[in-house]
């Protein structure tokens, strides 16, 4: 998961002190890498036990999406002002900040006595998951001064990412089987050993970095109205009065953010470089690409137990494949880029998942489940394909000053894209008779959406090939010293 921090907080300086004179740099790259590694298993853990989730509440399928909605849409639109945060507060108060707000949000979660207080703390973790994404990189930075320290450090950040999230459906299938509310009680211990590492660690330094805060409430009120919208009426219908006025919420709200970001005088997102055909078009990119794959995991993890009658268990292990691969896939991303262009990588993933998505729409129902397995790897390979590719491209062609805010504003984007892909793609699978036919017709319409994507990337301006981070860890470490 790429990080949003902002330029400020990562921003090399001469009065970072020398690395053998800071204390607590082993617990603290612990604790960064004990924090992400929870926030990645968090991430992926709760598909699998969606369906078990549903009866023990006696929940339809809109209580179920928003499970899911309610941690995306909240991640995508904190992670907007994330790194502003961070650099207010501090790198270390921030992450422990939101790793604490986390913690206790997944107590919550595990001991919830019915689904709206579920949903309302997957809400408040994916708020802390967004504090912590950006604060821990910073952290990084404050911890390794030294370049090739920090690029190590960064390494085994993502490692660490890579695992949570390969992880992370074995976990939750596994926890399932015991009880569903494991799936939240597992991050407890880990937080709180995190946590405790974390007091070793130096105070981070804070910045007087202004706060958009009518941008930030409108980002909010946006996001979560037109998710809302959907939802509802894809359960109820669009004529309806909640829907209708979801939908008018969430226009009002988008007018009022954009005129924040045109006339605030500390935009969150200056508009300046929302016009950038790179940053426009990757930002609908990155859209299109969670779209694919996020919906595809939602609806694989209901699809493989309900009609399939597969165990949580089975199902975590059924995405195994897939989640393993993915890891390994971005360093070679990253070489591609490096060789041929980003331009190049990115339209071979997108053609890998739109592939993948098109061959599941032909499998009927009864097909056998390894075939299903198989066909998803093109779909997890080719979207970390792109998505390395096409984040390395964006943090070159940015301004330097405004490579966290673009990070940030590609990722909220991508969350985005998932939650609006579980809205719509839920309301087609909601009855249960019509189960396999709302699948094809949602992967289909993943397919052509993955598939706009490329007509996208074909327009985007390309640099020449040795201008492209040779591998992911050298993009990050080029963002953090932005």
């Amino acid at each position: 998961m790429p990080t949003s921090a902002s330029p400020a907080s990562l921003r090399a300086g001469a009065a970072d002190p020398p690395a053998e004179s800071r204390s607590g740099t082993r617990p603290a790259l612990v604790a960064v890498l004990l924090g992400f590694f929870t926030i990645m298993v968090d991430a992926m853990i709760v598909n699998v036990a969606l369906p078990s989730i549903g009866t023990g509440f006696g929940s339809g399928m809109t209580g179920l999406q928003w499970v899911v909605d309610g941690y995306a849409l909240a991640f995508a639109a904190f992670l907007l002002s994330a790194g502003a945060v961070s650099d207010r507060v501090g790198a270390r108060q921030a992450f422990a900040f939101g790793l604490g707000l986390f913690v206790a949000a997944s107590a919550v979660c595990a001991t919830a006595p019915n689904l709206g207080v579920l949903v309302a703390a997957r809400l408040a973790q994916g708020a802390g998951a967004a504090m912590v994404v950006p604060s821990s990189l910073a952290l990084l930075r404050e911890t390794f001064p030294d370049p090739t320290a920090r690029a190590k450090a960064i390494a085994l950040w993502g490692v660490g990412g890579s695992v949570g999230a390969a992880a992370g459906p074995v976990a939750g299938g596994l926890l399932t089987l015991i009880d569903w509310r494991m799936i939240f009680f597992v991050n407890l211990p880990i937080g709180v050993v995190a946590l405790v590492l974390l007091r070793h660690a130096q105070p981070s330094p804070r910045r007087a970095v202004p706060f958009d805060w009518t941008g930030q409430v409108a980002a909010v009120a946006a996001m979560g109205a037109l998710t809302f919208a959907v939802i509802e009426a894809g359960a109820d219908g669009f004529g309806t009065a909640q829907a209708l006025a979801a939908f008018a919420t969430a226009v009002v709200s988008a007018v009022v953010y954009l005129a924040a970001q045109a006339r605030g005088r500390h935009p969150m997102t200056p508009l300046p470089l929302l016009r950038s055909r790179t940053m426009s078009l990757t930002v609908a990119i990155g859209f299109a690409l969670n779209v694919g794959f996020y919906g595809m995991i939602f609806l694989l993890g209901l699809y493989l137990q309900q009609v399939h009658g597969l165990s949580a268990l089975a199902t975590g292990v059924a995405f195994l494949p897939m989640t393993v691969l993915t890891s390994f896939v971005s360093p070679v991303a990253a070489r591609l880029a490096s060789r041929f262009g980003a331009r190049m990588p990115m339209i071979t993933g997108q053609l890998l998942m739109a592939t993948g998505l098109l061959a599941m729409v032909t499998l009927p129902g009864g097909a056998p489940v390894w075939l299903t397995v198989v066909l998803m790897v093109p779909v997890g390979a080719g979207g970390a394909m792109a998505v390395t590719a096409m984040t390395a491209l964006l943090l070159e062609q940015v301004p330097a000053e405004r490579a966290g805010v673009a990070s940030g504003v590609l990722n909220a984007a991508r969350q985005l894209g998932g939650a609006l892909a579980v809205a719509v793609f839920g309301a087609l699978v909601a009855d249960r008779a019509g189960f396999v036919s709302g699948l094809h017709t949602s992967l289909l319409i993943a397919a052509g959406t993955v598939a706009l994507s490329v007509v996208a990337t074909w327009l985007l301006r390309t640099q020449v090939p040795h201008q492209i981070p040779v591998t992911a860890t050298e993009a990050g470490t080029r963002l953090l010293e932005h």
